[in-house]
């Protein structure tokens, strides 16, 4: 499998049950992943690492509440709690995770005017963050995904990685959705047209 490598997304204490923006059984996934992360040779792990007062963050637009939406200059927002805020416990990886096999851990979501929900890019779709150049450096054509959000930040991950070339495999067992209005399914179907083999 030397041409073939695990992503695991952002499999922090932020987005587990206890956490700022806790995915509902997000830990549950952590056995999952760390038994794929014993099969692969090449792991990559995305943490989201926000500074204080991040333009996603509600809190930093007066009268505005988690989970409205806003257009910003690259397109429309949603708005989060403050999540992932750099250095704090909550930005931490899960406890449980066995992430020291990793090769390459990807900070995302660190610009303070722009979200970040992909590995590969920011939500611009043109800012990069130099994981398709590593990944094609080492020679990888193949990308398992897992972790979390499903509908958001693996979702977005998994089709910038069919945009940019690469088979991706989404290992929906080793993932939980946020489901906010319906984007589990609008997120589903728009892996699949890209071409996301759902395991």
């Amino acid at each position: 499998m030397a041409d073939e490598a695990l992503i695991v997304i952002d499999v922090q204490n932020d987005f587990c049950p206890g956490g700022a923006l806790a995915v509902e059984d997000g830990d549950a996934v952590v056995p999952v992943i760390n038994g794929l992360i014993g099969r692969f040779d090449h792991v990559v792990l995305t943490q989201d690492w926000h500074p204080e007062g991040h333009s996603s963050f509600a809190s930093s637009h007066q009268g505005k509440a988690p989970f409205e939406t806003i257009e910003m200059p690259y397109g429309a927002q949603t708005l989060w709690p403050d999540h992932c805020v750099q250095g704090t416990k909550g930005a931490a990886f899960h406890e449980g995770l066995a992430w020291d096999k990793a090769e390459l851990v990807i900070r995302k979501g660190f610009r303070s005017a722009i979200d970040s929900y992909s590995a590969f890019f920011e939500n611009d779709h043109r800012t990069p963050t130099g994981l398709s150049g590593y990944l094609r450096e080492r020679g990888i054509t193949r990308v398992t995904l897992a972790g979390l959000a499903t509908d958001f930040c693996v979702a977005y991950s998994a089709i910038d990685a069919r945009r940019q070339g690469f088979e991706a495999t989404v290992m929906m067992e080793g993932c939980r959705a946020i489901d906010l209005g319906g984007s589990l399914a609008a997120m589903t179907a728009k892996m699949n047209e890209a071409g996301v083999t759902l395991a």
